[in-house]
This record gives C-alpha cells, structure tokens and sequence, in this order.
C-alpha cells in the first residue's frame, strides 16, 4: 500500500526525481563553510513566522478600537496565545539578523562574483522586504510606543526631494499616523510583502540551484581541491544541528523575555521621550541625529537619507562595482565591509546607550 501511494505522487509530482538531485548535489568544505548555514536558517525562521502569524490573525483585529485590546487578549485568555506571539516577536528578529549576517559573509568572501551578481541582488531584495515585515509589524499591538516609532519612522521619507511627501502620504494613508495606517500596514504585512518574499526566495534559491555554491575568493584562488560532501542527507544532517540550537535559543528567549504591551495608542496623546526604532533600525537612527539641522542652505536630513539611499544603491550593485574582487579594489571594499560593521555596531551601542 505505502508503496503504491509513492509510485502514484512520484509519477505526479516527480519526488524521486528531486530526491535523485539532492542525493548527487554536494556541499563544498572549507573553512568558509559556517556561512551556507546562514541561508537555510532563514527560511527557519521564515516558517516559524508563517505558522505563528497564521495563529495571530485568527484573533487579531486591525481595528483603533480593537488592535490593542485583541493583542492583549492573545496574552492574557488564548491558550499558549502569549508564547506564540513572543515566539512571533523573537523570530522576526533572528531571521533580520541571518539576512544581515548572510549578505555580510557573502561579502567578505566574495560570493557575489560572476556568474553570481543576480543572486546577490535578490539577497538585498530578501533584506529589504524583510525589514519591511519588522517595520510594519512593529505597529499592530498600537501601544504608545509603536505608534510613536510609525510617526517619526513615516516621517524619515519626507526629507527626499520632489517624492518625499508623497512616500510619507503612501505609507500613512494620509497625513498624519491613524487607523488608515493601522489597517494599511496589516495590509502590508500579512498580504503584499508576503507575495514580494515568496518570489524573491523562489527566484534566491533557483539561482543557487542553477550556479551551485560558490567558493570564496581566498579558497578559489589557491587553486586546491577542496573536500565535498553529499547535501543530502551528510549536510542537511548538520543544518538541523545548527537548527535544533537555534530553535532552544529562540524559544528560551521568548519564554523568560516575552515582549511588553503598553497602553492602548492615544492619537492626541504627545510623543513619549526617547522614542527609538527596532534594534535593526538604530544605526540609521543615530546616523540621522548626528546630521547638524543645516548643511549649506540644505535640510540635514535631507542630505543624511540621500546618503543612506546613495549607500543602499551601491550595495545592491555591489558585484558589479567588485568586478575584480583580487585586486586592490577588491580588497579597499573588504575592508569597507569590516569598517560597515563597526560602524552599525559602534552607532546601535551609541543608540542603546543614550
């Protein structure tokens, strides 16, 4: 009988064909090697965020009245409703993270290199809509604090010229935050950016599968045959390891640190002090408050989001500007990406600590 089932969705849907692929596909190992855990731990953390947000919107309301008040009662009177949501909450911040740490280890190592330039513009994409999933999701418990986050993070678009006051409209719904903004980020979050990070991955991992794993540049150039093992089972063995380890520290964060919910947002109620984005978001936010007000007749602001955008444009075409990763160049960019994190470190600690 178990056969026969086999035979019949193997002669559908082609599953010995798929297996026979991944038994003949191999993984390089090299020291390197700790950098291809990263991408399977996304789409881990990816699940999780599917299974557990499915949970919350079968009681969520993306409502003024009733936002609040039904995260609450996710807390409170749902059964495990609580352990969800901070399951939910600790997840989002994993998966940014792995993206982050992914799209770095691709660039120390240079694994954006030709063919492989498609694939490192779809990572920055997957980075992109990610944190549009950790932007927008920050407002739905519509406490005082994640609306006052929206405001002053809505507001950031305004200083660019020209599209500016039309990206903070577009975002808001209107002028100002309101449950139009409520009810659009909802939107967002459970409906558009899902569809962008479905294809975005499904095009991530079709190129991976098309150009193989890469080498780094440091193993390739020394021109030596490197050790590989079959991905499956040998490799995907090792993954569940890392897995397994991630899982325990996402759950024991989210059991003795469950997130907080404030008070029910109050739209005339003034800004509360010291008002701060999510942990991702704080080395953008101290880079714009250490712009003076004015630079020569122009908006401070103004010219520290142009620069962040300048910044965010050459690294997505970052495999075409490190066309020649051996070579100086090659190597001023390597040390531009330690010099990077550094920076986002040393500006998120200044953040944290004012």
């Amino acid at each position: 009988m178990r056969i026969a089932i086999q035979s019949w969705l193997d002669e559908r849907f082609g599953l010995q064909a798929i297996m026979d692929f991944l038994k003949k596909k191999t993984v390089p190992q090299h020291k390197h090697t700790i950098w291809y855990y990263s991408g399977s731990s996304i789409l881990l953390f990816l699940a999780i965020q599917v299974i557990t947000g499915f949970m919350l919107a079968f009681y969520y309301k993306p409502t003024l009245e009733e936002a609040n008040k039904s995260v609450a009662r996710i807390m409170t009177e749902v059964p495990l409703g609580w352990i969800i949501r901070s399951v939910h909450f600790w997840s989002s911040s994993f998966m940014i993270a792995l993206v982050f740490i992914h799209l770095i280890g691709i660039w120390l190592v240079k694994s954006y290199r030709n063919p492989r330039e498609l694939t490192w513009m779809s990572g920055v994409f997957l980075l992109i809509v990610t944190l549009g999933f950790g932007f927008t999701g920050y407002l739905l418990p519509w406490d005082d604090l994640s609306l006052s986050a929206t405001k002053v993070g809505t507001d950031i678009p305004r200083s660019i010229p020209v599209i500016g006051a039309w990206v903070t409209k577009f975002l808001r719904g209107g002028d100002d935050v309101t449950g139009d903004t409520l009810t659009r980020f909802f939107s967002f979050h459970i409906c558009i950016l899902p569809i962008f990070i479905f294809l975005i991955i499904a095009v991530h991992v079709y190129l991976i599968q098309k150009q193989g794993m890469s080498l780094p540049l440091a193993v390739e150039i020394k021109k030596e045959k490197v050790r590989e093992i079959p991905f499956w089972p040998n490799f995907i063995y090792r993954e569940m390891i890392v897995w397994l380890i991630l899982l325990g520290v996402v759950f024991s964060l989210a059991v003795f640190f469950p997130p907080s919910l404030d008070k029910q947002a109050d739209l005339m109620a003034p800004a509360p002090e010291g008002i701060k984005p999510e942990w991702y978001f704080l080395f953008l936010f101290q880079t714009l408050k250490i712009f003076p007000a004015k630079i020569l007749f122009v908006s401070g602001d103004t010219v520290a989001v142009l620069l962040i955008a300048l910044v965010g444009v050459l690294f997505f075409f970052l495999p075409f500007i490190d066309s020649k990763p051996s070579e100086t160049k090659g190597k001023i960019l390597t040390l531009i990406a330690y010099a990077f994190i550094a920076y986002a470190v040393a500006m998120t600690a200044w953040s944290l600590l004012e």
